[in-house]
């Protein structure tokens, strides 16, 4: 199999009907579905998780008067092409906007695909090397774009090489689905690729179902590990994907089981077309306690909102507990509530 990257490719393998609708949807919206994807979709399935993640969906076309192009903000942190500071110590780093897969809620699904902001030239990659070089306060290089992993392994080496070159920089963190989606690229010379002298890599994996992990991915993630390579999570909670409780265990589960910490759990961002996988707050909240009590504490991701607007994120799972003046009402991941400190 191939990469899908066209609606009329996905009409061909029975996992897209023909409608004005989609026509619309593909023409605003970059497409991809990787073959390890097209292997886990079930057909039959008209609620396939897996599906739903990738397929486009006519109900992208409703937008909402409170999303935006650029949910999170990172266009008003970007002092220079590719580069979003915004916390003190740490800056993103996007040297690509294009995917292996092209994830229908993605919050910044106006920036990518074949026709979004492109690869940075090597004069803005320079510009960008020289502001990280010239900010002795970043800690920390987070790698993401679009995918990273889609460069060769040649252009991600000449990127650890120029990073190594810059002292004040300890942590190089990269984002992405291809571990997952693309498992086949995770060989020796991609893993040899993600590593530098003086610095500590870590790779934050992007899967949302149980089903991604597969034996392919598992063997990839054993790779990187090998290679020396922290490994950590992150998701979206996603209406129709892994929105109750036995998905999510099931999925922080099997990051556990593959020496992946569970890191963040997205709440999703107010992207255009979005609004069919957006869950409440109060109802994920509801999941988060639930999962609390369900599993181990090995398996407990941070539940996350990026605030609209450029202003972080904030965890927003902190709804057990309430009062002040030293009396507090705590509740447990039953819905019972006790007091804190208890009478005497």
């Amino acid at each position: 199999m191939r990469s899908v990257k066209s609606l009329a490719q996905l009409q061909a393998l029975g996992l897209a009907e023909a409608s004005p609708a989609l026509d619309a949807v593909a023409e605003k919206y970059a497409i991809g579905v990787t073959p390890a994807m097209q292997d886990l979709i079930d057909p039959a399935d008209p609620d396939d998780p897996i599906a739903r993640q990738f397929v486009p969906s006519a109900a992208e076309l409703t937008v909402t008067p409170q999303e935006r192009a650029d949910p999170i903000g990172d266009l008003s942190h970007s002092p220079v092409t590719g580069i979003v500071h915004r916390y003190p110590d740490r800056v993103l780093l996007k040297a690509v906007h294009v995917c292996p897969v092209y994830c229908r809620f993605c919050f910044r699904r106006e920036m990518v695909g074949p026709q979004g902001l492109g690869t940075l030239t090597g004069a803005e990659l320079d510009a960008a090397m020289a502001y990280i070089a010239a900010h002795e306060e970043i800690w920390e290089v987070i790698l993401t774009g679009g995918d990273p992993l889609a460069l060769s392994a040649r252009r991600l080496r000449d990127l650890m090489v120029r990073l190594a070159g810059i002292d004040h920089v300890r942590i190089v963190r990269f984002h992405t689905r291809v571990p997952v989606v693309e498992p086949e690229r995770i060989d020796a010379e991609m893993v040899a690729a993600l590593t530098a002298s003086g610095k500590t890599t870590y790779l934050a994996v992007h899967a949302n179902h149980p089903r991604e992990l597969t034996p392919a991915a598992r063997a990839g993630f054993d790779r990187l590990l090998a290679g020396g390579i922290v490994l950590v999570s992150q998701s979206v909670l996603l209406r129709g994907v892994n929105d109750d409780v036995e998905t999510l265990a099931a999925l922080m589960r099997g990051f556990v089981e593959n020496r992946i910490k569970p890191y963040y759990l997205h709440h999703p961002d107010l992207a255009p077309g979005t609004g069919h996988f957006r869950v409440g707050i109060e109802e994920g909240q509801r999941l988060v306690a639930a999962l609390r009590g369900r599993v181990s504490g090995l398996c407990q991701p941070a539940y996350v909102l990026d605030i609209p607007g450029g202003h972080g994120k904030a965890d927003i799972a902190a709804a057990s507990i309430r009062g002040g003046d030293g009396c507090f009402t705590v509740r447990d991941w039953q819905g019972n509530e006790h007091a804190y400190p208890p009478a005497g």
